[in-house]
């Protein structure tokens, strides 16, 4: 089996690589970092992200194991004094595949190819300054006019981060859906939003087209910020793509809602 490993880059998470490296090693597992089969983040979420976006066009052929060196990730099933029996499963014992929904995304600019991207978390639309100004189309439909500080669009799985600071709902990521948060919406008497969070099932695509086409946005893709000009529509939907997970053990969704926002044991 071949694999790869991605570091957040202090001395207590490029110390874990290392060990792991040497470990797998051992056991003739192959390093491949161009095409490897099982990418081990070792850091936080913000690392997990990072590995995603670096194997984005492998995405069919990869499985993602996560190894936190704070407390545990949304996204990491393994502490640091467990990597002994990590690697040994890796190199001994099967696994199962577990898959979650992505957020896929086009940017729609005048006389140009839309650009597309993935997101694992979510997508945020701002402005440079002064307030977003949108109209939301959704399955074709024009729903509404919205005027704020702009709109967050997240996966289930990314439900627990942004998403959740701005009063979103948490999803499990055993659902196809996307979500679509507001951001200081503007309510009186002549302008009006839905002002709650609006939950997208899989065959829902939603468009969002800007009333003034030379407003200049802020996108960000999980943690990639863009500046863009001239953008015509930007389109939503969930993505046929999916992340695969490997998976050794249980790592229930719901536990780890309690454990980071509820619990005082981490």
């Amino acid at each position: 089996m071949k694999f790869a490993i991605t570091s957040k880059g202090d001395n207590k998470s490029d110390m874990i690589k290392e060990i792991i490296y040497q470990y797998l090693m051992d056991f003739d597992l192959i390093y491949d970092e161009k095409e490897p089969e099982i990418v081990i983040s070792v850091g936080g979420d913000g690392t997990f992200l990072h590995a995603f976006h670096s194997y984005i066009d492998r995405l069919d052929e990869i499985s993602f194991i996560g190894v936190h060196t704070g407390h545990l990730g949304f996204y990491a099933d393994w502490l640091p004094e467990e990597i002994e029996k990590l690697v040994i499963d890796i190199a001994k014992n099967s696994f199962e595949i577990v898959e979650y929904p992505l957020l896929s995304m086009e940017i729609h600019r005048k006389d140009t190819d839309p650009d597309c991207y993935l997101a694992l978390n979510e997508t945020s639309i701002k402005k440079v300054d002064g307030s977003v100004v949108l109209d939301v189309i959704i399955k074709g439909e024009h729903f509404e006019r919205f005027r704020g500080d702009g709109l967050c669009i997240s996966t289930p799985s990314g439900s627990t981060a942004y998403n959740k600071a701005l009063g979103g709902a948490i999803i499990h990521p055993s659902l196809p859906a996307m979500q679509i948060t507001e951001m200081s919406s503007i309510n009186n008497r002549v302008y009006r939003t839905i002002g709650s969070p609006l939950i997208l099932p899989d065959h829902h695509v939603c468009r969002f087209k800007p009333v003034d086409l030379n407003q200049h946005f802020l996108i960000t893709i999980d943690h990639i910020t863009k500046s863009i000009e001239n953008i015509v529509a930007i389109e939503c939907k969930v993505a046929d793509q999916r992340i695969r997970f490997a998976r050794f053990r249980p790592f229930p969704f719901w536990k780890r809602v309690r454990d980071s926002f509820i619990s005082d044991q981490r």
